[in-house]
């Protein structure tokens, strides 16, 4: 069984970069076989990671949506559906990336969250780590895409409503009994956290503040590949620091 990692946080803290971080460590690391997912509509991961995406799981179920008869005659749509999302896993240099996308067909959105929370449950068994980027805010817990993660990494910044955000996903996990070992927070582009109260009664680790990076706004600026982020970087190194509270000194 693979160790999860699932990234969640409201939007615009920068979790997605935070993923892309995490990937290229393990990858670095030598941990294992890696499977990034990018669980969230609006598909940045794979682009920070350097990936290419062909397809992605909305994408092949619009497509068996309109034309059914695609299908081969005697192959139950599961299956199908299954091996139509193995073949859209990119396979990239020390790691695979598997793409959620947004499905364009009505009323699909429901059966998109348990088309992947089926073959995750599959997947994580080839993987030694898997990296879920979940969308932003609340939606995919409600819909319980991710049941359950060995780690749970919350990301924030430094504002009142990130953390009442930060707060509120971890109340959702406990009350859809969301099975979570490790529940950490993590204050994305802060400077140092000096006021301990912003922190307190949330139920979560705090295990650090990533400083504002230039070189990632640098990167993201001409559409560059997080891989390409210098080691010396302050994410790099914040992230390589804190990174055995993530993957609990799995390596």
């Amino acid at each position: 069984m693979g160790y999860l990692i699932a990234i969640a946080g409201k939007g615009g803290t920068g979790k997605t970069t935070i993923a892309a971080i995490l990937v290229r460590l393990l990858k670095e690391n030598k941990a294992g076989s890696i499977l990034a997912i990018d669980a969230d509509p609006n598909s940045n991961l794979a682009e920070a990671l350097g990936v290419k995406t062909e397809e992605t799981i909305g994408s092949i179920l619009d497509e068996i949506s309109s034309h059914p008869e695609i299908i081969p005659q005697g192959t139950p749509k599961d299956r199908f559906i299954e091996y139509r999302v193995q073949t859209a896993i990119s396979e990239a240099e020390g790691f695979d990336c598997l793409t959620m996308g947004r499905p364009e067909g009505p009323g699909c959105y429901c059966y998109i969250n348990n088309a992947l929370r089926n073959i995750m449950s599959k997947l994580i068994k080839d993987y030694e780590y898997i990296v879920i980027d979940n969308e932003a805010g609340l939606e995919h817990l409600s819909r319980k895409t991710t049941r359950f993660a060995d780690t749970l990494l919350v990301v924030s910044d430094a504002t009142a409503v990130g953390l009442r955000a930060a707060a509120r996903i971890r109340e959702i996990v406990k009350e859809l009994k969301i099975n979570t070992k490790n529940n950490l927070l993590i204050i994305n582009r802060s400077g140092k956290i000096t006021a301990e109260d912003k922190i307190k009664g949330l139920d979560l680790k705090f295990i650090g503040d990533v400083p504002l990076d230039k070189g990632i706004a640098k990167i993201s600026l001409n559409g560059n590949s997080l891989m390409k982020l210098s080691n010396d970087s302050p994410s790099i190194k914040m992230l390589k620091k804190i990174g055995d509270s993530i993957w609990q000194k799995k390596f």
